[in-house]
Protein backbone atom coordinates (compact mmCIF):
# COMPACT_ATOMS: atom_id res chain seq x y z
CA UNK A 1 0.00 0.00 0.00
CA UNK A 2 1.22 3.54 -0.79
CA UNK A 3 0.58 6.51 1.61
CA UNK A 4 -2.06 7.46 -0.72
CA UNK A 5 -3.72 4.20 0.53
CA UNK A 6 -4.15 5.94 3.83
CA UNK A 7 -5.85 8.44 6.39
CA UNK A 8 -5.05 10.31 8.91
CA UNK A 9 -7.52 11.74 11.02
CA UNK A 10 -7.29 14.17 14.24
CA UNK A 11 -11.61 13.64 14.63
CA UNK A 12 -12.08 11.71 18.23
CA UNK A 13 -15.58 10.10 16.62
CA UNK A 14 -13.29 8.18 14.09
CA UNK A 15 -11.18 6.39 16.65
CA UNK A 16 -12.09 2.65 17.08
CA UNK A 17 -10.96 3.53 21.31
CA UNK A 18 -11.77 -0.55 21.54
CA UNK A 19 -9.25 -1.78 19.06
CA UNK A 20 -6.72 1.49 21.01
CA UNK A 21 -7.44 -0.03 24.68
CA UNK A 22 -6.58 -3.44 23.68
CA UNK A 23 -3.31 -2.54 21.75
CA UNK A 24 -2.20 -0.16 24.37
CA UNK A 25 -3.31 -2.16 27.36
CA UNK A 26 -1.84 -5.37 25.92
CA UNK A 27 1.11 -4.43 23.72
CA UNK A 28 3.36 -1.77 25.17
CA UNK A 29 5.57 -1.71 27.35
CA UNK A 30 4.34 1.28 28.82
CA UNK A 31 1.11 0.79 29.64
CA UNK A 32 0.10 -2.72 30.16
CA UNK A 33 -3.14 -2.78 31.78
CA UNK A 34 -3.85 0.43 31.51
CA UNK A 35 -7.98 1.26 31.95
CA UNK A 36 -10.38 1.64 29.40
CA UNK A 37 -11.70 4.35 31.59
CA UNK A 38 -8.48 5.60 31.84
CA UNK A 39 -7.85 5.80 27.85
CA UNK A 40 -10.87 7.53 27.31
CA UNK A 41 -10.13 10.06 29.55
CA UNK A 42 -6.21 10.38 27.63
CA UNK A 43 -7.91 10.61 24.79
CA UNK A 44 -10.46 13.28 25.43
CA UNK A 45 -7.96 15.38 26.74
CA UNK A 46 -5.07 15.40 23.78
CA UNK A 47 -5.08 15.40 20.52
CA UNK A 48 -5.71 12.34 19.27
CA UNK A 49 -4.32 11.00 15.58
CA UNK A 50 -5.62 7.67 13.81
CA UNK A 51 -4.03 6.44 10.49
CA UNK A 52 -6.64 4.10 8.84
CA UNK A 53 -6.31 1.83 5.37
CA UNK A 54 -8.22 2.21 2.64
CA UNK A 55 -11.37 0.24 4.45
CA UNK A 56 -11.79 2.27 7.29
CA UNK A 57 -10.04 0.18 9.50
CA UNK A 58 -7.71 1.79 12.18
CA UNK A 59 -3.40 0.35 12.29
CA UNK A 60 -2.08 3.20 13.94
CA UNK A 61 -2.45 5.69 16.71
CA UNK A 62 -0.31 8.73 18.66
CA UNK A 63 -1.57 11.42 20.80
CA UNK A 64 -0.45 14.71 21.53
CA UNK A 65 -1.10 16.33 24.79
CA UNK A 66 -0.03 20.13 24.21
CA UNK A 67 -0.63 23.65 25.11
CA UNK A 68 -0.51 24.32 21.38
CA UNK A 69 1.76 27.28 21.88
CA UNK A 70 5.18 26.08 23.43
CA UNK A 71 5.30 23.22 24.04
CA UNK A 72 3.84 19.22 23.39
CA UNK A 73 4.22 15.72 24.58
CA UNK A 74 3.84 13.01 21.69
CA UNK A 75 2.28 9.69 23.50
CA UNK A 76 1.20 6.63 23.20
CA UNK A 77 2.28 6.25 20.03
CA UNK A 78 1.09 2.89 18.62
CA UNK A 79 0.98 0.64 15.33
CA UNK A 80 -0.50 -2.44 14.40
CA UNK A 81 1.39 -5.42 14.56
CA UNK A 82 0.06 -6.38 10.71
CA UNK A 83 1.20 -3.12 9.53
CA UNK A 84 4.79 -2.54 11.10
CA UNK A 85 7.92 -2.34 8.72
CA UNK A 86 5.36 -0.93 5.85
CA UNK A 87 6.16 2.96 6.61
CA UNK A 88 2.74 3.25 8.62
CA UNK A 89 4.76 4.75 11.23
CA UNK A 90 6.66 7.35 9.12
CA UNK A 91 3.74 8.70 7.99
CA UNK A 92 2.21 8.73 10.91
CA UNK A 93 5.19 10.35 12.14
CA UNK A 94 5.74 13.02 9.41
CA UNK A 95 2.30 14.23 10.24
CA UNK A 96 2.56 14.32 13.45
CA UNK A 97 5.24 16.68 12.82
CA UNK A 98 3.51 18.60 10.20
CA UNK A 99 1.00 19.34 12.94
CA UNK A 100 3.03 20.54 15.17
CA UNK A 101 5.03 22.47 13.13
CA UNK A 102 1.78 24.48 11.82
CA UNK A 103 1.52 25.10 15.78
CA UNK A 104 4.73 26.62 15.62
CA UNK A 105 5.53 24.86 19.02
CA UNK A 106 9.27 25.32 21.13
CA UNK A 107 9.39 22.00 21.79
CA UNK A 108 8.40 18.51 21.65
CA UNK A 109 9.16 15.98 23.49
CA UNK A 110 8.38 11.88 23.99
CA UNK A 111 9.77 9.08 25.87
CA UNK A 112 10.72 5.67 24.51
CA UNK A 113 13.29 2.80 24.90
CA UNK A 114 13.05 1.03 21.63
CA UNK A 115 12.07 3.83 18.95
CA UNK A 116 15.29 6.22 18.96
CA UNK A 117 16.03 5.07 15.33
CA UNK A 118 12.53 6.23 13.83
CA UNK A 119 12.15 9.52 16.49
CA UNK A 120 15.93 10.12 14.98
CA UNK A 121 15.09 10.16 11.24
CA UNK A 122 12.53 13.28 11.74
CA UNK A 123 15.01 15.52 14.18
CA UNK A 124 14.09 14.06 17.45
CA UNK A 125 17.82 13.91 19.80
CA UNK A 126 18.27 12.47 23.22
CA UNK A 127 18.53 15.45 25.63
CA UNK A 128 21.62 16.49 26.58
CA UNK A 129 21.58 20.01 27.53
CA UNK A 130 22.38 21.99 31.03
CA UNK A 131 18.64 21.51 32.20
CA UNK A 132 17.55 18.75 34.73
CA UNK A 133 14.49 16.98 33.08
CA UNK A 134 12.48 15.82 36.04
CA UNK A 135 9.40 13.53 36.23
CA UNK A 136 6.70 13.22 39.19
CA UNK A 137 5.16 9.64 39.34
CA UNK A 138 2.16 9.57 41.88
CA UNK A 139 2.38 6.21 43.74
CA UNK A 140 -0.25 3.37 42.47
CA UNK A 141 -0.18 5.83 39.45
CA UNK A 142 3.00 4.38 37.60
Amino acid sequence: MGSEDYTISSDPDRLDRDWIHEAISTDTYWATGRSREDMDRAIEHSLPYGLYDGTGRQLAFARLVTDQTYFAWLSDVYVDRSARGKGVGKLLMRHLVEETEKMNLRRVMLATSDAQGLYGQFDFTEIDDDYAWMYRVRPGRD
